[in-house]
């Protein structure tokens, strides 16, 4: 009776077909990684970095049916002049005061109060936005 030898020896003739596949998948794996974690931070970092207005609402007070002020706190750059946009809704949602309010101080960081116009009682303030002047958006 002889023996049959159903295949090769383990380890003795190389890498198999399968195993230099794996490898090549890890390696574009891992490199498709990195290149997404790249673009994800360099989003982010423009984001971020490319902001030279930003400003927060502290609070605001409803001082009649037509009139809200609102405290805000402005970060920007110094000789930057900062525009931002306030909004004021009624108790539906619909839009009752919108105005641009214009910051000019030479200073980085502003706490201002602003008054806001409204044509009805406005339950709810939100800043839409701040940009410097002159900008276009």
């Amino acid at each position: 009776m002889s023996a049959v030898r159903e295949g090769l020896p383990e380890g003795r003739y190389g890498r198999s077909a399968d195993e230099r596949a794996d490898r090549k998948l890890k390696v574009v794996g891992s490199l498709l990684g990195v290149g997404l974690l790249a673009v994800v931070g360099w989003i982010g970092w423009d984001y971020v970095g490319g902001q030279s207005v930003s400003a927060e609402v502290i609070k605001f007070q409803i001082v009649s049916d037509s009139e809200v002020q609102v405290h805000l706190e402005i970060r920007k750059e110094a000789s930057v002049t900062g525009v931002c946009t306030l909004s004021s809704q009624d108790e539906e949602h619909g839009e009752v005061g919108r105005a641009d309010f214009t910051f000019g101080q030479a200073e980085e960081r502003v706490d201002e109060v602003v008054t806001l116009k409204t044509t009805g009682r406005a339950t709810m303030v939100e800043l839409v936005g701040c940009q410097p002047a002159g900008s276009a958006g």
